[in-house]
C-alpha cells in the first residue's frame, strides 16, 4: 500500500538560532566561547585596557544617611533580605531593650562592613580621578567589581561619582540578584561560567583590593594569589588586602609561611592597608611601575600617546569593510 503523502515542512532553524541546541550539554562548547569572546569585544569597543578589581562582601547594604538602618542580605548576590532572626538589631530595639546577644553582635560588625562600604566607594572614587589623569589611547585601571552588592556596590559608585567608566562582572546565580546602578550600562556583563568570570577578573586586572568578605572573596583572592604565585599571570599585579584587622582575625597567613606550606617570599606577594589613602599610595606605586614599563614598550614601538576618542572604538567590520565573503 503507498505511503500517504507527508505534510509540508517548516524550515529548520539555524544552528545558531536552535535554542534546544544551544542551551543543552552539546551547545556548552559554544556557550563558555561566547563568554570569552563577547565581553572581549565589548572591553575592546569601549577602549578599556586595563582595571583595578574590587572583592569584597555582598551581603552588607551600605549605611543609609536617612534611616540609618542596616540590612544582612539573605545569600552573596541575593537582592533578598536575611530572615528577621540574622538581621542585626534596629535602633527602636536596643532603646527597647528587645534585641538579642546575637542581634547586637551583628549590628555592631554591621556597621563595621558599612565603614568599609565607604572606604571601598572612596578607595574607588580617589584610583578613578587618578587614572582619568593618565594619558594614552584607552581607559586605564577601570575600577571592576563583581557587579552587586555591598563592596562590589561600593567600588562602582565611587568610579561613578568620580565620572569614570566601571565594569560590573555579575555572574547567574539561582536566586534572584540585580546588578548594581552604578555599573557603566555598556560594561554591564552577566556570566553563567564561574571560571569565564574569574578569567575576566585576572585577564585585565593590574591591581587587585580585596576588601572584608567571605568564601567568593577568599576563593577569588586565592585564586589570584595562586595565579601570581606560581608565575602564571604575564604581568605583575599589585594585591592589597584591606582591614587588617578583620583578615588577621579570619586567616593567619603568617602560619602558612611558618610551617613551609609557602615560601616566606610568598608573602611579599600582598600588603595590607587600613585606610583609603594608604590603600592609594601603595596602589598608585604599584601602577606607576606598571606606567613605566608601558611607556617603555610604547616608546620602542613608536607608539603615539594620544587621548581617548569620545566615541566608540569601531569593530572588525567597521575598520575593514564587510567580509571578504559575504553571505546573505
Amino acid at each position: 500500500m503507498p505511503r500517504k503523502s507527508p505534510e509540508p515542512l517548516e524550515s529548520a532553524p539555524l544552528a545558531y538560532e536552535n535554542q534546544d541546541f544551544l542551551n543543552s550539554p552539546d551547545g556548552r562548547l559554544l556557550r563558555v566561547l561566547a563568554e570569552y569572546q563577547e565581553p572581549m569585544t565589548r572591553f575592546r569597543r569601549e577602549r578599556i585596557q586595563d582595571t583595578v578589581v574590587f572583592f569584597g562582601s555582598a551581603r552588607f547594604r551600605a549605611l543609609d544617611v536617612a534611616s540609618h538602618e542596616l540590612e544582612l542580605l539573605a545569600n552573596t548576590g541575593s537582592a533578598a533580605p536575611a530572615p528577621a532572626e540574622e538581621q542585626p538589631a534596629r535602633r527602636d530595639e536596643v532603646e527597647r531593650g528587645e534585641a538579642s546577644e546575637q542581634k547586637l553582635r551583628l549590628a555592631e560588625a554591621a556597621v563595621e562592613m558599612a565603614r568599609y562600604y565607604e572606604d571601598a566607594r572612596k578607595l574607588a572614587g580617589m584610583v578613578s580621578k587618578w587614572a582619568m589623569t593618565l594619558p594614552g589611547r584607552r581607559h586605564r585601571y577601570v575600577i571592576t567589581s563583581g557587579g552587586g552588592p555591598g563592596i562590589m556596590e561600593a567600588a562602582n559608585r565611587g568610579a561613578y561619582e568620580a565620572g569614570a567608566k566601571t565594569v560590573g562582572l555579575n555572574i547567574k546565580l539561582p536566586f534572584e540578584q540585580l546588578p548594581n546602578p552604578y555599573i557603566t550600562p555598556d560594561l554591564n556583563f552577566e556570566f553563567h561560567y564561574f571560571f569565564m568570570r574569574k578569567f575576566w577578573f585576572a585577564y585585565l586586572a593590574k591591581a587587585l583590593v580585596v576588601f572584608p568578605g567571605g568564601f567568593g572573596t577568599l576563593d577569588e583572592m586565592f585564586e589570584l594569589l595562586t595565579l601570581a604565585q606560581t608565575q602564571k599571570l604575564a604581568k605583575k599585579i599589585t594585591v592589597l588586602i584591606y582591614g587588617s584587622s578583620y583578615w588577621k582575625s579570619v586567616i593567619n597567613l603568617e602560619v602558612l609561611a611558618e610551617k613551609g606550606a609557602i615560601a616566606r617570599k610568598d608573602m611579599e606577594l600582598f600588603q595590607f592597608a587600613d585606610t583609603p589613602e594608604e590603600a592609594f599610595e601603595l596602589l598608585r606605586a604599584g601602577l606607576m611601575e606598571d606606567l613605566q614599563r608601558q611607556a617603555v614598550y610604547e616608546r620602542e614601538h613608536a607608539i603615539p600617546a594620544e587621548g581617548i576618542p569620545e566615541t566608540p572604538a569601531p569593530s572588525a567590520q567597521e575598520l575593514l569593510g564587510p567580509d571578504i565573503a559575504k553571505t546573505r
